[in-house]
């Protein structure tokens, strides 16, 4: 029986609740293309899910192990096989491929068929936690799996390094849970988000409703109904819940180096160090000025780069994924040797907290970004209809020239989140709710229902590229569209 392993092979996990659990020792271990071609394979694969076999897909090196981790110094040389018997086509997640290998369908590129490969190369711009998924419905059959680039400073720092994908899981085909959020609609659930979109004051401005900034409990009475239109059969870290979960073996007064990518579909989890303190030092792949916490909010398909430090008399710490606005939680544990672990429930005391933008306004870019001046400016709106369940991003075309400057404002006039995510670029946030900020560089940002984010970013990569809520369902019914530069 396959399990998805990260960094090393993962063993047993039958010593779970004893005193000396077999654990997975943390590596820093790089596996680089430098000077020949990486092989990755699409692969059927079997794995257990509350004690049941489910049959998922996945992207494999040659040796079984999942995803890739190259060297910064290197090109992306990679071969990409098909061994399913579907088409498909991988999108690499925070890269800036030139347009024809970004792996989106028919955009330009056809999809892979089965037994065929295809080779990508292009120059690697920076280093940085990325991912690589299906454009497709089969990304909810776990079609993901990471992709590090290690920089020369990574390959300096005396840290242990973890890998951590999560994921949620149906034993339904998504064709079904899609079907199923069509027939369902907002039956039960409140107040249309259509409705919503329509909702303008006498001067044509959009009612100030800022859910990402509301008190908890304001935000819960006016949006719980909208926080998740999905209930899964298991949350998965590394493929695992917490019932099995992964046990990395750390050393006492050691350094950690999390790489947390959030591959799930549909769900926003909030990663809880629990009693230990942590330092957020990257989001989607750059460096920011270090954040001091314990909780920090990841949407899907964002990634954070969180460091540990261990406490020198050792220990079992959990690192919890706490899912957005329900109990259900997955997460993995860093252990020392002897350290005694106790058994975690798959379902917390509490809901998880509601993920909204009081993290995105404190972060700021560790490298001084420059100041160029803004050569155009699009307004954008996110709607959508919950009865039909059918999703929109109303704007003008974007249409850009090579070299310009572009500032996207974005209105979230919706009763649900939308994490919105650009392709072949890397993007600033500049605003939230009206404030100006230095904030972040990314490539995914959070729209919390009511709220308005904008964004800055140089458009330096010729292409028709995607533009798309990363909640799959609502990319699926309808929230895509695209940036593309003028001839």
């Amino acid at each position: 029986m396959y399990r998805r392993e990260f960094l090393t092979r993962t063993m047993a996990a039958a010593a779970y609740a004893v005193v000396n659990p077999v654990t997975t020792p943390a590596s820093a271990e790089t596996n680089t293309v430098a000077g020949s071609t990486g092989k990755l394979n699409i692969v059927k694969r079997t794995i257990e899910v509350n004690g049941k076999p489910a049959s998922v897909l996945g992207l494999t090196r040659p040796d079984g192990s999942p995803g890739l981790i190259l060297d910064a110094d290197a090109a992306f040389d990679v071969e990409l096989s098909s061994q399913i018997d579907a088409p498909t086509l991988i999108h690499w997640h925070g890269l800036t491929p030139p347009w024809e290998q970004d792996g989106v369908p028919d955009n330009p590129a056809a999809l892979i068929k089965s037994g065929k490969t295809r080779r990508y190369n292009f120059p690697l711009a920076y280093g940085g936690t990325h991912w690589m998924h299906a454009h497709t419905l089969q990304e909810q059959s776990l079609l993901a799996a990471p992709l590090i680039i290690h920089t020369a400073e990574d390959k300096r720092r005396d840290e242990q390094e973890v890998v951590v994908l999560l994921h949620d899981f149906s034993f339904k085909s998504p064709e079904e849970l899609l079907a199923g959020l069509k027939g369902k609609g907002s039956a039960g659930r409140g107040m249309s988000a259509h409705n919503m979109g329509s909702m303008m004051n006498m001067s044509g401005h959009s009612m100030t409703m800022d859910m990402g900034n509301m008190p908890m409990g304001q935000r819960m009475t006016m949006g719980a109904m909208d926080i998740n239109d999905i209930e899964y059969d298991a949350y998965l870290a590394n493929d695992r819940t917490l019932d099995d979960p992964e046990i990395f073996q750390v050393e006492k007064g050691g350094r950690v180096r999390i790489r947390l990518i959030n591959g799930a579909t549909a769900t926003g989890f909030t990663i809880d160090t629990g009693g230990m303190d942590a330092t957020l030092v990257a989001v989607d792949g750059h460096d920011i000025e270090p954040v001091q916490g314990r909780q920090f909010p990841a949407t899907m398909g964002q990634r954070l780069d969180i460091v540990l430090e261990i406490p020198k008399e050792g220990g079992s710490y959990p690192i919890l994924a706490r899912r957005e606005g329900a109990p259900q939680q997955t997460g993995f544990i860093l252990a020392t040797a002897g350290a005694n672990i106790s058994r975690i429930a798959t379902t917390g005391d509490a809901k998880g907290p509601l993920l909204g933008l009081d993290l995105e306004q404190v972060l700021r870019p560790l490298k001084r970004n420059d100041d160029r001046p803004t050569e155009r400016s699009y307004g954008v709106t996110l709607t959508g209809d919950m009865a039909k369940y059918s999703w929109s991003i109303q704007a003008d075309a974007l249409e850009v020239a090579g070299g310009n400057r572009v500032e996207v404002a974005m209105r979230n006039m919706s009763m649900m989140s939308h994490p919105m995510h650009l392709h072949g670029h890397t993007f600033q946030v500049i605003g939230v709710n009206g404030r100006t900020i230095n904030g972040a560089v990314r490539d995914t940002v959070l729209l919390p229902m009511m709220s308005h984010v904008t964004i800055a970013f140089d458009a330096d990569n010729p292409g028709c590229w995607p533009f798309h809520c990363h909640h799959l369902y609502h990319m699926a019914s309808g929230m895509m569209t695209n940036v593309a530069y003028q001839a």
